[in-house]
């Protein structure tokens, strides 16, 4: 499977999962907010955070309506332009806010969801593009990302695999690095539609890194990814899920990631390299909990060893149980007391 870099963190197999943290339009379109979102990633142990880059008018028409989850989250008054005016990052805003990433450890990230907003983010120097699912239809849009040559890591929510085939063969034809991420485009989306088997549909399918975007309340579905080998885990985290807003509910507080990228980590080491060996402090356990063959009464020199005569019983410093047909019929060179190993020395 083919990797990449973005700064100095490799995506893809044999590297550590490449956390995002969705802080998304969560600040309300309050600037204070998305830098105090940048502390609670860095804090939390996430690799990146991400935004959302988007000039409303661009985005959508006068009269677009709302999807449904928005219109239950922050009501039905405004239309999604007027939802959209009140979340816009501010473009003067994002430097610091790039600054502010950077000087906690983090990738700064921020997705584009118009033409203009791609070409102001490579302006500003990003070292990755996030494509959301909703334009893995819009082929100009990815072709004009892919251009730049930058790392794209390409969500495939609300997809089918005729429609990713043709978002790839435009990446793929302008030579720019990609991952791609499993995805339900639901707010929230149910444990039950995950599918996370689909990763590794995506893996074979195009023989690059793959993880999931995760809608799904809670850390279990994510965590869940990440053990079956997911390379990159995007979470939507908020300061406060109770704030009036189209994500808050479906995202994350504070600690709640801080525990994902816990155990996100914990699942990941768990996975290990695949080879079938003792642990580290497994042999030492063995000597106490294995068996040993073992005198089953006192025996004097000369007793013929057999099922009378051998017991296995803890610990297991002596001759293995597995070898008792090596010793069966021989005779003791050396009386032995019961419970006492039998060594090889002891034998004639």
């Amino acid at each position: 499977m083919g990797s990449f870099r973005i700064g100095d963190r490799t995506i893809g197999d044999g590297a550590p999962c490449f956390i995002i943290a969705e802080a998304g339009v969560n600040h309300d379109g309050n600037v204070d907010d998305a830098h105090r979102l940048v502390d609670a990633a860095a804090e939390a142990g996430a690799d990146a955070v991400k935004f959302q880059t988007f000039d409303a008018e661009a985005l959508a028409t006068a009269d677009a309506p709302k999807a449904a989850y928005q219109i239950e989250t922050t009501g039905s008054v405004e239309t999604q332009r007027e939802m959209l005016k009140r979340l816009e990052l501010p473009r003067e805003a994002h430097a610091k806010l790039k600054a502010h990433c950077e000087q906690r450890g983090l990738v700064f990230l921020s997705t584009p969801f118009d033409t203009g907003s791609v070409d102001f983010l490579a302006r500003l120097g990003v070292l990755a593009f996030k494509s959301p699912s909703q334009e893995i239809i819009n082929l100009p849009y990815l072709r004009q990302i892919a251009r730049f040559h930058r790392p794209m890591i390409v969500s495939t929510g609300n997809s089918t695999m005729a429609e990713v085939d043709a978002a790839v063969a435009v990446i793929e034809a302008e030579r720019a690095p990609y991952a791609l991420l499993h995805c339900v485009s639901q707010y929230p989306a149910t444990a039950a539609s995950a599918n996370l088997r689909a990763m590794e549909t995506l893996r074979r399918a195009y023989d690059v890194p793959v993880g999931f975007s995760d809608h799904t309340l809670g850390t279990a579905v994510p965590i869940a990814a990440a053990a079956l080998g997911a390379s990159i885990i995007e979470k939507h985290y908020t300061l406060d899920k109770t704030r009036a807003g189209p994500d808050h509910r479906a995202s994350l507080e504070p600690s709640e990631l801080t525990a994902m990228v816990r155990d996100i980590r914990a699942a990941e080491a768990a996975l290990g390299d695949g080879r079938k060996r003792p642990a580290t402090g497994e042999p030492e356990l063995g000597k106490a909990a294995r068996k040993s063959l073992v005198a089953a009464r006192d025996l004097p020199a000369g007793a013929v060893l057999d099922a009378t005569t051998i017991a296995v019983k803890r610990p297991g410093t002596g001759l293995s149980p597995a070898l008792i047909d090596l010793v069966t019929g021989r005779r003791l060179r050396t009386p032995l007391a019961e419970g006492a190993l039998i060594t090889l020395d002891a034998l004639q």
